[in-house]
């Protein structure tokens, strides 16, 4: 279909009025760069706002005691009620499908004192009591040193590990803080480790980074709260759903802690997994949105070349006369007007396509591809697959807006053509 020949003739008809070709194909170049623009932005809106909730684990659940919200076995509602070591062991037991189980003890100090030293100098930060998979949970970056291990917790060994705006305002950031010793909230400890935030705006129970981190063991003897903590968080495994094991988890709570089946308020749940569920809808309804603008842009262009195709036919009436007469078979005319629809198609479309791309590459230059819990853009680009999809789009076009001229240019009889004036 593409041979020299065929490419001169078909280029000669194209070129017959420069001004009509032009204008047609600028509506196939400006539907194909508005639809690699929306895709690029897309993505752009995409990975900032997961940029957002990155080092999260997306399918962990949080719950926190509070005040029943109803009488129950001879309590008064409003009873308050706390969590133990028990209530874990418990749910790893009975409840399959938990993957990871962390409880948490969490101390603040909101008077405005300061409650963490290192020599003279204090500031006012928060204290988290963890296990050692609390970080596969609530990922963050190692700088120094290590996070808390098993050992720590068997021997409750008086360590900490700083989060990263805790160690540079009170050591330095130029310091190497292993094996320093800071004071929180009257007692020593030693650093073991420095931690930054994989993302400082999801926290629960304070940032990673404003936070000095001790075994979950240490804290219980310091505050001498017994095997008593704060609130937890579990993740679900492989195959199981989150919602179902939520419900089997508070089920056991109330269970165990007297409180009535019915009462939902006796316990304030987080639920990661839902809200990372409504981010990917809404990435989806952005994508879909995206894709029918583009695509119906790209179509007004592909009707404007099979609409000049249909004019050149009728301009060609004698020609295509005579080609019939002589023994041009139909599928050479058709494979003639394709070809024809086809090269200004692809033409028009590859220059929006890679004009796009040059665009938004800069554009992703100035706006950059760091995560930072500002930026809501991020990396505005197309990826490949996109870039594959779009070419594919591009050829379909310029096959679809050459069907119905070919269709056309072999319904014209030989004799009716030659007759024309």
């Amino acid at each position: 279909m593409f041979d020299l020949d065929n490419i001169n003739e078909i280029w000669q008809t194209i070129a017959r009025n420069k001004t009509r070709s032009l204008l047609t194909a600028f509506g196939v170049f400006w539907g194909i760069f508005i639809l690699v623009v929306l895709l690029a932005c897309g993505n752009g809106f995409d990975n900032g706002i997961r940029s957002q909730v990155e080092g999260f684990a997306t399918n962990s659940t949080f719950i926190i005691p509070t005040n029943t919200t109803e009488a129950y076995k001879g309590y008064q509602k409003g009873r308050s009620w706390e969590l133990n070591m028990s209530d874990m062991e418990a749910i790893r037991r009975k409840v399959k499908g938990v993957d990871m189980i962390s409880p948490i003890s969490s101390n603040y100090s909101y008077n405005g004192e300061n409650n963490v030293f290192f020599g003279i100098k204090g500031s006012n930060f928060g204290m988290k009591g963890v296990l050692p998979n609390y970080n596969e949970i609530d990922r963050g970056k190692i700088l120094y040193g290590r996070f808390i291990n098993e050992t720590d917790i068997n021997e409750a060994r008086k360590v900490c590990v700083l989060g990263k705006k805790v160690y540079e305002d009170l050591i330095g950031a130029d310091k190497n803080p292993l094996g320093l010793m800071v004071k929180a909230n009257g007692i020593y400890y030693q650093v073991i480790g420095v931690v930054e935030a994989y993302n400082a705006n999801v926290s629960v129970g304070g940032s990673m980074n404003e936070t000095v981190i001790l075994p979950l063991t240490t804290m219980q003897i310091a505050y001498h709260t017994g095997d008593k903590f704060d609130f937890f968080v579990f993740t679900t495994a492989r195959g199981y759903k989150t919602k179902s094991l939520q419900e089997e988890v508070k089920a056991l709570l109330r269970e165990r802690h007297d409180i009535a089946p019915t009462d939902d308020g006796a316990m304030m749940m987080f639920d990661f997994e839902q809200l990372f569920m409504v981010f990917e809808y809404l990435f989806l309804g952005i994508k879909i949105l995206i894709w029918i603008v583009g695509l119906g842009t790209l179509l007004s262009g592909v009707v404007g070349v099979s609409n000049i195709m249909l004019v050149t036919i009728k301009e060609r009436t004698r020609e295509i006369g005579v080609r019939r007469a002589l023994g041009a078979k139909p599928a050479v005319i058709i494979r003639q007007v394709i070809a024809e629809s086809l090269l200004l198609t692809i033409l028009a479309g590859i220059v929006g396509l890679v004009i796009g791309v040059a665009i938004m590459a800069v554009v992703a230059k100035f706006v950059g591809n760091t995560p930072s819990p500002d930026v809501m853009f991020l990396d505005p680009q197309i990826g490949f697959s996109a870039a594959i999809a779009a070419t594919v789009i591009i050829v379909l076009s310029g096959l679809m807006a050459g069907v119905l001229p070919a269709t056309r240019a072999i319904q014209i009889k030989a004799i009716d053509a030659i007759r024309e004036e």
